[in-house]
């Protein structure tokens, strides 16, 4: 358990928040918390949102780099993949 002492104007400010959102004083503290929590954690990347690594990568030793390969390469796969 923790015990605050609040200042006058913070008291207040909690006051209002609690009547406003029609909470106790505990759940929003623990509200107020997890938010504050959440706002420090990194970011998930682009990658980690996007579901992971690919799991059908294209297995080649050409320099993807570059659009003009990678549409040729699509291209074969594609076909590739309609003749069978």
């Amino acid at each position: 358990m923790l015990s605050v002492i609040l200042d006058r104007e913070s008291e207040k400010y909690l006051i209002d928040i609690v009547s406003k959102e029609k909470i106790n004083s505990e759940e929003l503290i623990k509200k107020l918390l997890r938010n504050y929590w959440s706002q420090l954690q990194p970011s998930p990347t682009i990658l980690e949102r996007l579901g992971g690594i690919p799991e059908h990568l294209l297995d080649t030793e050409e320099n993807l780099s570059d659009r003009d390969v990678r549409k040729q390469i699509i291209t074969e796969k594609i076909r590739q993949k309609y003749d069978q």
